[in-house]
């Protein structure tokens, strides 16, 4: 899974063709940490549909706020430069892919 940054943000992520679902991540957070498998698996496998990608809020502190990010993990599906969902909290495989349906 790729890792962002304020500086490749726009071209990353705005610029991207495809949707891209960015995860607002924390070394210091438990619940980020149980997001790893999931998200990985989800790179993999909707790869054709999606991108994922992290971002570390500490690292990362300009669009941190740019988003009024708050809480980790903070999900974002970005479609065509803008935000389209905002989740909030670790969650199933499953639930995830059930929230995205609608937006990628």
């Amino acid at each position: 899974m790729a890792e962002v940054t304020d500086a490749d943000f726009g071209t990353e992520v705005l610029g991207s063709e495809l949707p891209v679902l960015v995860e607002f991540t924390a070394d210091w957070c438990p619940p980020c940490r149980q997001m790893v498998p999931v998200l990985g698996a989800l790179a993999q496998e909707e790869a054709d549909r999606f991108r994922v990608v992290q971002l570390n809020v500490d690292r990362n502190p300009a669009t941190t706020n740019a988003y009024k990010v708050l809480s980790m993990p903070t999900f974002m599906v970005f479609r065509d430069g803008e935000p389209v969902k905002s989740m909030v909290g670790a969650m199933a495989k499953r639930r995830l892919l059930a929230e995205l349906a609608d937006v990628v």
